[in-house]
């Protein structure tokens, strides 16, 4: 009896594991070459010590590689994943979200570098790459950051292919060149898949919540130098393209947020979605348009005023606000129809309550002046003309840079600063309205733009924001008043730039003096480009597509007729491939084409050519085993060499070859060359 110690064990019949194939040098430079260009866009975006780490990281594993070095122990490498996954939580308090989502993804690369050692992991560092290129576009997609990301692909695509074995050899350039005619092939693929492929309103999946942070724009409040901020800034809000000319800039005024409740500091708004705006009575020709709003994270749709339609997925306030059901997180273009003259009906009780509400105590000296008004003038329109009349006659000054105010904002700036900028004198003309007993509320939006020839369209940057006033005056409805213009009528007539007298303030893109002329065009040139890349491609939603399908002459299409004509498509351009690759085939090199058939008809024969087996040695070594083929063959092999190893190839010797390979038939072949001459 063999006690359990004493027994044999029996020999494992597990197969052995395959040899792990190592990454070569090679493969491991060109990775880190396309990690680090994906990442350099996102330096604005990590914290420094991240961005330090990375490249530290890239550049060890690129000694450990170069040096034929071993990688660090597993161990450090687990202590270093642990502190980065400290450093992003201790940075964004999370480890959820667009900004930390991508600073822990940028950490996790950097640390499976050190790692990294077999084919697999090479693979996973080329898809952690397209991650990388990816995230980039959680911040923009303007075109010069979409070039860039093209060429990291192309080179992404070149370390992918070194990290397989049989592609070791390539040299140099020799990668690039690859991938860029991969990339070249696979373009019109990718037109016929993005003008084709159904297109669905909204995103396909849901981002973190701060993947739309940091947009600048209106704000659903105003307080003094909330508009003044915003003016500083030259980004593009929206551009617009009209139908027929465009009204005069007088007239451009772009309805947003309006506001109606005042706390003596701050204006917030007080519309109610659910309540229907007064009946607009037209009293003048539409104007029709189309917007290309950039992304701006809120609500609303900026429209001229006064709105009659409404794009789709979108409703109307009691307030002639327009506002779509999702946030504007992407290039959004919609048509909208507006006119610049009306008259609205009737407001209800509740619009009137609000309208007249004030703070119960605050800035008595501007209530005194306006009940002074409501006593002397009866009809509330000379109510108004007195408060215009006002800022008009009175030492009132636009500036960008007013002084501070205290806690009676309203008095402080009409008896004492006398300077501000639109929101200050929107927001003492409205109190002053309210309590002469005038229903009166605010109007945020922008005013003006600035045209670019080149694109024949409207450019409406953040320094155009403004805000104006509207007043309730019987038989006449919601009347607008921008007592701005009573300050400063070059505001209103020709843009912030010719009403501030100090151009330092201004934007850079804003000033558009005689000394910028030249600069000012090229800003005008770039912008159609940006404005192009917004239509056809930011913004090729749903309603983009269809119209453009439309125009071409396809009519109505819906998701199923999309489909089919994609798929046709997609073959058409298949088969089109194939006949040009076909036809290529042909006529690269027909010597060399004709002495193949030639070799491929003997070798079904049983005589194959060997790869270091010249034409007259093999027409002789036929020639001997088959004594009646030895005619024919040899005449073929000679015209071969002489072809093609002579000094020039006449069209009529290639024919000549062709016909000698053509009438040589196996089993016939005396009877098929007697009318040959050789």
């Amino acid at each position: 009896m063999l006690l359990p110690w004493n027994r044999k064990k029996t020999p494992s019949h597990r197969p052995p594991k395959p040899p792990t194939e190592a990454l070569t040098t090679q493969a491991v430079v060109w990775l880190l070459a396309a990690l680090a260009l994906a990442v350099a866009p996102q330096i604005w975006n990590l914290s420094v010590w991240l961005t330090v780490f990375f490249m530290a990281v890239a550049a060890w594993r690129w000694w450990i590689a170069v040096g034929n070095r071993k990688l660090p122990p597993r161990w450090l490498v687990l202590g270093m994943v642990m502190l980065v996954g400290v450093g992003v939580i201790a940075d964004h308090r999370t480890l959820f979200g667009r900004d930390a989502g991508v600073a822990l993804l940028t950490a996790m690369t950097a640390c499976k570098l050190l790692e990294s050692y077999t084919l697999r992991d090479g693979v996973v560092l080329s898809f952690l790459g397209y991650l990388l290129v990816m995230s980039n576009l959680l911040y923009s997609q303007e075109i010069p950051l979409m070039a860039w990301l093209l060429a990291v692909i192309v080179v992404l695509l070149a370390a992918q292919i070194l990290i397989h074995p049989q592609h070791d050899g390539l040299q140099r350039l020799a990668p690039l060149r690859l991938t860029a005619r991969m990339v070249a092939l696979a373009i019109p693929v990718m037109l016929i898949l993005f003008v084709l492929f159904p297109r669905i309103p909204g995103p396909l999946w849901g981002l973190p919540r701060d993947a739309h942070k940091g947009r600048t724009g209106l704000s659903e409040e105003m307080m003094p130098g909330t508009v003044s901020q915003l003016s500083k800034s030259d980004e593009v809000a929206f551009r617009v393209r009209f139908a027929e000319p465009p009204p005069p800039p007088s007239a451009l005024y772009w309805r947003g947020p309006v506001l109606w409740n005042f706390d003596g500091w701050r204006w917030t708004g007080g519309s109610w979605p659910n309540s229907e705006p007064a009946p607009l009575t037209p009293e003048g020709a539409p104007v029709d348009y189309t917007v290309i709003l950039e992304p701006s994270n809120r609500l609303w749709l900026l429209a001229l005023d006064l709105p009659a339609s409404l794009p789709p997925q979108a409703t109307m306030t009691n307030a002639f606000q327009v506002l779509r059901r999702q946030p504007v997180n992407e290039v959004y273009r919609y048509a909208m129809r507006s006119y610049l003259r009306y008259r609205t009906g009737e407001m209800s009780v509740r619009e009137r309550q609000s309208a007249l509400r004030l703070p119960s105590s605050g800035n008595p000296r501007a209530r005194a002046l306006a009940l002074e008004w409501s006593q002397r003038e009866v009809r509330p329109a000379a109510r108004v003309n007195a408060a215009l009349a006002l800022f008009r006659e009175q030492a009132f000054y636009y500036t960008l840079n007013p002084p501070l105010l205290g806690r009676d904002s309203v008095d402080e700036f009409l008896f004492r600063t006398r300077q501000g900028f639109c929101e200050h004198y929107a927001s003492a003309f409205v109190f002053l309205m309210r309590a002469a007993g005038v229903p009166a509320r605010v109007v945020t939006g922008y005013q003006g733009g600035e045209r670019n020839t080149l694109g024949d369209y409207l450019i409406v940057r953040q320094s155009d924001a403004h805000a104006w006033a509207e007043v309730w005056l019987q038989d006449r409805g919601w009347v607008r008043v921008d007592p701005t213009a009573a300050v400063a009528p070059s505001r209103i007539q020709e843009g912030l730039y010719a009403a501030i007298p100090e151009e330092a303030a201004l934007a850079f893109l804003t000033r558009r003096g005689g000394e910028n002329a030249w600069l000012n065009q090229w800003v005008m040139s770039w912008d159609a480009l940006n404005n192009a890349w917004n239509e056809w491609v930011l913004a090729y939603g749903p309603d983009r597509q269809r119209e453009f399908l439309s125009s071409l002459g396809f009519g109505s299409m819906d998701w199923g007729r999309m489909t089919i004509a994609m798929s046709i498509g997609l073959s058409g351009l298949g088969l089109l491939y194939g006949g040009w690759r076909w036809r290529r085939r042909r006529l690269r090199d027909p010597v060399a084409r004709v002495w193949g058939q030639f070799c491929a008809r003997l070798a079904r024969q049983g005589f194959p050519r060997s790869p270091q087996e010249g034409p007259l040695a093999y027409a002789a070594r036929v020639a001997v085993q088959r004594p009646e083929w030895a005619e024919p063959v040899w005449a073929v092999a000679r015209l071969y060499a002489d072809l093609r190893y002579g000094p020039i190839a006449l069209p009529g010797d290639v024919r000549q070859l062709q016909r000698l390979v053509w009438r040589f038939r196996v089993g016939r072949s005396a009877r098929n060359v007697q009318n040959i001459s050789y």
